[in-house]
């Protein structure tokens, strides 16, 4: 038996975020049963909480989609991190902390206490590869069934990602994309999913963000902390912050029922925080 935990990642609203399940004691499973649990919970990742193997760490986690594991996702970071606190696994109160896993040792940002606390985590350093050839963002723009705006391009923060600006967000928020031919993109391109941006000119957002993953079992992932690492590292590198800020919110999930916000923060140098606040939604065992 273990705790059992589904925290709402990027809200303070129940059931307005991203689900994430967590299994607090995790030791005794390996990576095959991780796995089984993973696709059992069918949420968009499962965290596994474990001892650090490092006296820099506060904690250890594993991280799972339904068909895969991941070094690095930015909701089951900052979710995990929530977890942790809750369960006594790790401090409470503002201050850094660190989290161990697949991708190393990344810097954690506590801000607040209870309800209002936020976490926040650094991201891995973004590899951005070269734009996308013409032909292969004529295909994007079509599976999409919009215009982009400028080149498409993928970015690897740990979990790697088809990136492309469209308009504005409405056109983000109208879309209609079909998932067949995003998923044999992604499948081309090694990426987890294709994820989408467009300024928002009001409501106290910056951006509004989709993400379609259906080559991983997941239609779109209602508020996507990697990708929104991966956007800012993007912006970053294009010179666009300029306008936008370099600490930002964002908008995800209306789309899929949801209403998640994301705060990104990028440094001079490049580096990329993602956080927000979380809830927790069920709390109990799970027979292992």
């Amino acid at each position: 038996m273990s705790r059992y935990l589904e925290i709402d990642v990027f809200t303070l609203r129940p059931f307005h975020g991203n689900p994430l399940a967590v299994i607090v004691e995790a030791g005794g499973l390996d990576a095959v049963a991780m796995q089984r649990i993973a696709a059992w919970t069918n949420l968009s990742e499962t965290a596994f909480l474990l001892p650090p193997t490092t006296p820099a760490a506060d904690y250890r986690v594993r991280i799972f989609t339904p068909r895969q594991e991941l070094p690095f996702a930015g909701h089951p970071s900052v979710g995990a991190a929530y977890a942790a606190i809750i369960a006594g696994r790790m401090a409470d109160g503002p201050g850094s902390r660190t989290q161990e896993c697949a991708a190393g040792l990344l810097p954690l940002r506590i801000e607040g206490r209870g309800p209002e606390r936020r976490i926040h985590v650094q991201a891995p350093r973004a590899k951005l590869h070269p734009p996308l050839p013409f032909a292969q963002g004529q295909s994007l723009a079509r599976a999409l069934g919009a215009s982009l705006q400028g080149s498409a391009q993928v970015v690897d923060v740990g979990a790697v990602w088809l990136l492309a600006g469209l308009a504005d967000a409405a056109t983000v928020r109208a879309l209609q994309p079909d998932p067949v031919a995003i998923a044999a993109l992604t499948q081309r391109t090694g990426c987890v999913g294709v994820a989408v941006f467009g300024r928002e000119p009001a409501g106290g957002v910056a951006l509004a963000v989709r993400a379609f993953c259906p080559g991983d079992g997941i239609a779109e992932d209602p508020v996507t902390g990697s990708a929104n690492a991966a956007i800012g590292a993007l912006l970053h590198q294009r010179g666009e912050l300029a306008t936008i800020g370099a600490r930002y919110r964002v908008s995800q999930g209306r789309e899929v029922g949801r209403d998640g916000q994301i705060e990104v923060q990028v440094e001079d140098e490049g580096a990329v925080w993602i956080g927000g606040h979380c809830t927790a939604c069920v709390e109990g065992v799970i027979a292992l």
